[in-house]
């Protein structure tokens, strides 16, 4: 090789090396990343998620591409943000944290794998029909707290024993609050407490549920597992302190925030859970073989500090069976 070559060879190597080694490979898988929350919800979710994948083979940027697809807690956006995924086109969707993002991915394809992360009853909601052995293009992971609304209800009723009035705060475009409902309201009737459903489905419901709480002198708040909730929980905790209202909440990310109580199981556990089953999927498995997986435990954190800015005394019963008191 002469001179002149020599050099230029170097040089396009020198120019084209560095870039080369941050360019994508052309086979980089593409998923759908599809979530009922808000774009600001990201930190709680991605970590876990992404310790699944890792876990399974996968991280993003290196041999795994995402797009992501944010509803903000506006559940009508989810069936156009859905299909898009599919036009993209990607490989699989993820839909993670809602039903109805679980419900929109179904709808859009029966043939791009799906896997979802929900709090609902899937069989119950149509996204499954079975747990053991789901069929077509579906599986997931289920934390199961949209069934613990009698178990929350019990929780706040020991709190707050005075409370003749209950509020059930509930976001009813969400499908999944329908079957919540009628185990709260069925568990209230038995132990003869009355309750008052309240709807909130955008930012501006959630004032308006908390001054007719106010006007109507309830007692508490019940606060339904539901995703546009979840990422507006800064907003509603911030209103039951302001009004010295006594709250129970579904996820622990609540009472971390500086909510009363909350009683659930992990939704960390459960994206890690979904961010495992991508990575299987990808390698080559069937979601009609991947079991919906199921939480084993349930968590109840109190949070002292927000009790004692309320006036409120935890019986001991209370913080005897707590998972952690946050001082």
């Amino acid at each position: 090789m002469d001179r002149r070559k020599f050099i230029r060879v170097v040089t396009n190597i020198v120019a084209t090396g560095p870039l080369a080694a941050f360019a994508q490979p052309a086979s980089m898988p593409v998923i759908g990343f599809l979530s009922s929350l808000g774009s600001s919800d990201r930190a709680s979710i991605m970590p876990a998620f992404n310790q699944g994948l890792q876990e399974a083979g996968y991280v993003e940027g290196r041999n795994l591409a995402i797009e992501y697809r944010w509803a903000e807690g506006q559940y009508g956006r989810l069936p156009a943000l859905a299909a898009d995924l599919v036009r993209r086109p990607v490989v699989l969707i993820a839909a993670i944290s809602g039903t109805p993002a679980g419900l929109a991915a179904k709808a859009a394809t029966t043939t791009i794998p799906i896997v979802f992360a929900v709090g609902s009853d899937p069989i119950a909601e149509g996204l499954v029909n079975s747990l053991s052995r789901p069929s077509g293009n579906v599986t997931g992971v289920t934390f199961f707290t949209a069934q613990m609304g009698a178990k929350r209800l019990e929780l706040l009723r020991e709190l707050v024993p005075e409370a003749t009035t209950i509020a059930l705060l509930m976001n009813l475009s969400n499908p999944a609050s329908a079957s919540e409902r009628k185990r709260v309201q069925s568990a209230a009737q038995v132990i003869g407490q009355s309750t008052e459903v309240f709807d909130a489905r955008i930012e501006d419901d959630i004032d308006r549920v908390f001054a007719a709480v106010v006007q109507q002198r309830i007692g508490a708040v019940l606060v339904s597992a539901d995703p546009f909730f979840l990422d507006q929980r800064h907003k509603l905790i911030a209103l039951a302190a302001a009004h010295a209202v006594p709250a129970i909440y579904a996820d622990r990310e609540y009472a971390e925030a500086a909510g009363l109580l909350s009683y659930g199981a992990s939704r960390a556990d459960a994206y890690r859970n979904a961010g495992v089953y991508v990575g299987r999927i990808l390698r080559g498995e069937k979601p009609s073989k991947l079991p919906i997986i199921q939480p084993t435990t349930f968590e109840l954190v109190i949070n002292l500090k927000t009790a004692k800015a309320l006036g409120l005394t935890i019986p001991q019963s209370l913080l005897l069976r707590a998972d952690e008191v946050i001082q």
